[in-house]
């Protein structure tokens, strides 16, 4: 039996699932949270968090694409000796959408944006402690709202910008849709753009 593990032994919200692929996605890991300020601050150092809404059980703000992907991953590939990266948008839709166990839901995990999601009307216009509502058919939490998530992929044919999904605290219902995503520029770090990672199956093999 394929076993769920965490990034670090010793840190809460540091889980990573096993999710089962299907023909055109093979099996990989995924955070179960967004990653939090304190994985980011074991990482990269205090001085490094940026975050506007700081709280080590909060989801890591303020972080570029080209931060993420040229310092974060490496030093943790580094350290940990495990293939982390960024999501493809193909894998973070099918993860938000519930994988093979998909309910076919409007939001990730309920048709209730309320229950799974921070969004404009309940954030109070702030980010939040990930893991407060609840899961979605993956036990995955905050793919609905909270803060939009970055993604591998380029922006159509732009070379500047990457791809992000799932909403914010920001966003009306409408982004917070697991089949709606957007665009930031890859240098540019807002305090509703953070990150969730993913781990090849074959790593951990």
């Amino acid at each position: 039996m394929t076993q769920n593990f965490l990034i670090f032994p010793d840190m809460p919200y540091s889980e990573m699932v096993f999710v089962e692929g299907n023909k055109d996605i093979d099996d990989f890991y995924i955070g179960k949270y967004l990653v939090t300020q304190a994985i980011w601050v074991r990482v990269m150092g205090k001085e490094a968090n940026k975050s506007r809404f700081k709280s080590e059980h909060r989801p890591v703000e303020t972080v570029s694409w080209d931060t993420i992907t040229q310092i974060f991953l490496p030093k943790l590939r580094k350290r940990e000796g495990k293939e982390y990266t960024l999501p493809s948008e193909t894998v973070w839709e099918y993860a938000a959408k519930g994988g093979k166990y998909s309910k076919n839901y409007k939001y990730a995990g309920s048709n209730d944006l309320n229950e799974v999601g921070w969004y404009n009307e309940n954030s109070h216009r702030e980010s939040k402690p990930v893991g407060l509502k609840s899961p979605n058919e993956l036990g995955l939490y905050d793919l609905s709202g909270n803060l939009w998530e970055w993604c591998s992929d380029k922006w159509k044919d732009d070379s500047e910008s990457r791809v992000i999904w799932g909403g914010s605290w920001f966003n009306d219902q409408r982004g917070c849709r697991p089949s709606y995503c957007y665009c930031f520029r890859s240098d540019t770090a807002y305090s509703d753009a953070g990150f969730r990672l993913v781990c090849s199956f074959t790593s951990q093999r």
